[in-house]
């Protein structure tokens, strides 16, 4: 399917960007308000390792990151994208039919694996056509879009579980993902020309490894994505255990997730205000600041007792949006810097920032995600601390304009 080769317009790009990186989130978003069913069927004796259905899908989105880098910048970005959205289908009907737990983690992981395509070759798409704090503001924008889904996702998700079941979100995960695919290949040119694509071969591989890895802004920026995806991923895994368990809320969770999203969905327009006046940096330093003030003010509160049980709800709903905003007002500030100095690598940098990020996450995340013992304190503690230690990263951080 050939596109058209007159460059679409910035707004169509950012939406179409925006749905491709969707993927992501919708096949987490959607897996939160099944996982209780999930459990019930498939894990009745361990229903807290249920939420592994989400780390696993995480971990295989980091493995395949590592791949899908080089690979665009070999053959080209659409092809890749386009194999990463099959492999992911295949991973969604593997996982529609799994018969056990470990199957559908499998399935899961194999579904990450292909959504690794669409979610980092569509970073080194952008990094194609802009750079610096322009990107970081086409990148903001794009998360606005993106954060649309996790306001819907859960819900659209419990109205197919009540009609079709848990199984059926799968489907859903497999048009969606199609529809993504067909936009981009109907409409987006390629944007890495055959003259400026790098062999795929491991020496050159390797060199360019060397080259991004040795960049201290990209390391500590890996670093820091890795603490707030982590922290982003903890709290998704606790989430709807809290609402139910702890708050007796578990069948208005979906409404109050999406009230969340809205919210926090205000943090990636406002990024994308600032970020070319203030810089990323004082961006992601004073979000981080802002998430510490409000986890420790919520783990004081409750072990001083202020915090009665008609108070801890609204406090933790506000909690949450707190830790949703602060991924949209960092990650693309975070990406963007990490991409500056390695534009005619996009690919390979965006791979290794990725793939190291989302695997450190995944393993922040999920002893976050299984420390819940009936309260939120667990979780509250470990976002507190990885915001802790990402803010003393950036402190570290080479300055410059940006």
């Amino acid at each position: 399917m050939n596109p058209s080769t007159k460059p679409i317009g910035q707004p169509e790009f950012i939406a179409m960007i925006a749905m491709l990186t969707a993927t992501v989130a919708f096949a987490i978003d959607s897996m939160l308000p099944a996982l209780p069913t999930i459990a019930a069927e498939l894990s009745p004796n361990s229903p807290n390792n249920a939420q592994l259905i989400l780390t696993s899908f995480l971990l295989g989105m980091g493995l395949g990151t590592f791949f899908v880098g080089p690979l665009s910048d070999s053959y080209g970005r659409r092809q890749i994208i386009v194999l990463g959205t099959l492999l992911y289908c295949v991973g969604a009907v593997a996982a529609y039919f799994a018969p056990t737990l470990e199957m559908m983690l499998l399935a899961r992981v194999l579904q990450g694996l292909g959504a690794a395509g669409p979610r980092v070759v569509s970073l080194a798409l952008v990094r194609d056509l802009y750079k610096g704090r322009q990107m970081a503001r086409v990148v903001s924008y794009a998360m606005m879009v993106f954060s649309l889904v996790p306001a819907v996702a859960p819900l659209a998700a419990s109205g197919i579980i009540s009609v079709f079941g848990w199984r059926a979100i799968f489907a859903t995960f497999i048009l969606f993902s199609l529809a993504s695919m067909s936009w981009l290949l109907i409409r987006q040119p390629e944007t890495l020309p055959v003259e400026s694509r790098r062999p795929f071969r491991v020496k050159p591989i390797m060199a360019a490894l060397r080259e991004v890895l040795s960049y201290r802004t990209i390391l500590i920026s890996i670093a820091a994505q890795a603490l707030i995806i982590g922290a982003l991923f903890g709290t998704l895994s606790s989430a709807q255990s809290i609402f139910e368990t702890t708050f007796d809320r578990g069948a208005s969770f979906p409404v109050w997730f999406a009230l969340v999203a809205v919210c926090a969905g205000c943090a990636s327009p406002t990024n994308a205000m600032l970020v070319e006046r203030l810089g990323m940096r004082y961006m992601i330093t004073r979000t981080l600041i802002l998430q510490i003030v409000m986890s420790g003010s919520m783990l004081l509160l409750t072990i001083a007792g202020v915090l009665s049980q008609g108070l801890a709800f609204p406090a933790f709903v506000i909690w949450m949006i707190g830790v949703f905003a602060m991924a949209g007002l960092t990650l693309g500030n975070l990406n963007a810097l990490a991409m500056e100095s390695v534009g005619h690598i996009a690919g390979m940098a965006a791979s290794v920032s990725g793939a190291i990020a989302t695997i450190m996450a995944v393993i922040l995340a999920v002893p976050v995600g299984l420390a819940f013992n009936g309260t939120y304190l667990p979780l509250v503690s470990g976002v507190g601390v990885m915001a802790v230690v990402a803010l003393a990263l950036m402190l570290m951080m080479p300055q410059d304009k940006s």
